[in-house]
């Protein structure tokens, strides 16, 4: 799944994968006959740990400070082909603040996308929801595969994907549909022009064997991982392929891991999960009418998000907001509720003839075109190579229109961003079966908020029941993406307790919502 900001970029969710046999008889970290790829992860890993990583100063592209040291760990392009083509990971760490008595390993962090570059976490350390585990663990970023200066991926020229502005009707006509499959099979073979046959190289799969050649780089004989929406993902594919491999697993805000579902079917859940959640934020907004008189309840709300929503689809906000940047500037109010206050200004002054505020939250941004483009290139691919998806107009068509009458909010903008795997080059494999034996893996951590959009609360169910002797433990009615290390000191004390001293509660948990966001006129 895509989100924005922290846990990757503005989106919906898809994937793709190799296939791989569930962790049932033996253990699928011992390599079985048969499987160059198994024996191509050993292979890299010993190499990989031979060599380790050689820490430094970071490049100025980072934008990191001095505290930060960058380093890089070569990977397979392939595979099933070890001693071919190489890529180099770039990786970023900052030590352990504790002394030497504290440190547990490295923690290693993915924020999800998939797209999204986990380079900057280690600037977490200095935040005080952190600070009890950076004392314990060096805290370790990375871009995988394609994402940032890791062999970057690209699909398109950065100028055409930032184009703005553009029209996004919530309930498009028959002529938009025609343009916008036109477009999906034109992204679909730029991806193929720029990558070639490296094209289907980029799925779960070798994200998680990267991931294993990473821990092996790190010195680490076991992994301390954080995942958050996608990261869960390929962090649970991860502990299907290489249970013994486990010390320490936090999955954050969880993706529904059902073969069946990725990802075609998670997308359409996904959409219908916006909509409750697009309620929340229309409920919230009518709750403070003195602040923001937009309307006294939600549908009134509405009423005046369409009606905005009408007059940028005529004359474009500043013009640089057409109606599709409008609806992604209020999508990230559906990953996070931080966002409501300012999102609910922007709209009340634009309708009342102040243009300002709406432009400056909801135009593109040129100066982040090319990592943009970057992180919707590596989403697509990953996506689209890790699963079958429906290669007939006709079923998309039908089952988002369907669903589009009672959640329009992101139905369909959701598809647009998937629609490019209805007409994907490259082979399509079958999703993993994510299972472990019990017993097999160490005991994980899932945490999840019950009304998150971009993860429906489904989802860690589905993993909990995959996962034997995981904890799940809840944000009751709330629907932030992404609830580690964020405003609910219930939420850091559970995953404190359970990355320093490894104690976990029984089974189930609940938490108490953070507080909703204030009202501010400014």
């Amino acid at each position: 799944m895509r989100a924005p900001l922290l846990y990757g970029l503005t989106g919906s969710l898809a994937l793709t994968a190799l296939s791989v046999s569930p962790a049932g008889g033996a253990p699928a970290d011992h390599p079985p006959a048969g499987a160059p790829e198994s024996r191509g992860v050993v292979l890299a890993a010993e190499r990989a740990a031979a060599a380790g990583i050689t820490f430094g100063k970071c490049p100025a592209s980072e934008g990191l400070p001095p505290a930060v040291q960058c380093g890089t760990v070569s990977v397979p392009v392939d595979y099933a082909r070890p001693e071919g083509r190489t890529i180099k990971l770039t990786v970023s760490r900052v030590r352990a603040a504790g002394k030497k008595a504290e440190r547990q390993g490295a923690l290693v962090f993915n924020p999800g996308g998939p797209g999204a570059s986990g380079m900057y976490f280690p600037l977490l350390s200095t935040f005080p929801e952190w600070k009890n585990i950076a004392r314990a663990y060096d805290m370790v970023g990375y871009a995988p595969r394609g994402v940032g200066r890791s062999a970057p991926l690209s699909c398109q020229n950065p100028k055409d994907f930032a184009k703005a502005p553009t029209v996004s009707p919530a309930h498009p006509d028959a002529t938009f549909k025609k343009e916008r499959i036109a477009r999906a099979k034109a992204y679909a073979q730029g991806c193929l022009k720029h990558a070639g046959k490296d094209l289907k190289h980029f799925n779960t799969l070798n994200n998680a064997r990267d991931l294993d050649v990473l821990r092996a780089a790190l010195g680490e004989k076991k992994l301390n991982f954080v995942g958050a929406s996608y990261g869960t993902y390929f962090g649970a594919v991860y502990a299907t392929m290489f249970p013994s491999h486990v010390r320490r697993m936090v999955f954050d805000s969880a993706v529904n891991p059902a073969p069946h579902q990725i990802w075609y079917r998670n997308n359409l859940d996904q959409s219908l999960a916006f909509e409750r959640r697009w309620a929340d934020f229309r409920a919230w907004v009518a709750k403070h009418d003195t602040t923001y008189k937009l309307g006294r309840t939600p549908a009134e709300v509405q009423r005046s998000y369409d009606e905005a929503r009408a007059r940028i689809a005529a004359k474009p906000a500043g013009g640089k907001v057409g109606t599709a940047q409008l609806q992604a500037a209020y999508l990230k109010a559906g990953y996070y509720d931080d966002y409501w206050p300012q999102r609910a200004h922007a709209l009340a002054e634009y309708l009342r003839g102040n243009e300002k505020p709406l432009v400056d939250q909801a135009s593109n941004r040129p100066e982040a075109a090319a990592e943009d483009e970057n992180g919707n290139a590596v989403y697509t691919a990953v996506e689209c190579n890790d699963a079958p998806w429906p290669t007939d107009w006709r079923v998309w068509d039908r089952d988002n229109s369907r669903l589009a009458r009672i959640a329009p909010f992101e139905t369909w903008d959701n598809a647009w961003m998937n629609l490019p795997c209805a007409y994907w080059p490259a082979p399509r494999q079958q999703p993993v079966d994510v299972r472990v034996a019990e017993g097999a893996l160490p005991p994980t951590l899932i945490m999840a908020a019950e009304r998150d959009a971009a993860t429906p609360y489904e989802g860690a169910l589905e993993l909990h029941r995959r996962l034997p002797g995981s904890v799940l433990v809840t944000e009751r009615a709330a629907g932030t993406h992404g609830i580690s290390g964020g405003p609910n000191p219930c939420i850091n004390g559970h995953m404190d307790a359970y990355l320093i001293h490894g104690q976990l509660p029984v089974r189930r948990a609940a938490c108490a919502p953070h507080p909703e966001p204030k009202p501010a006129a400014r």
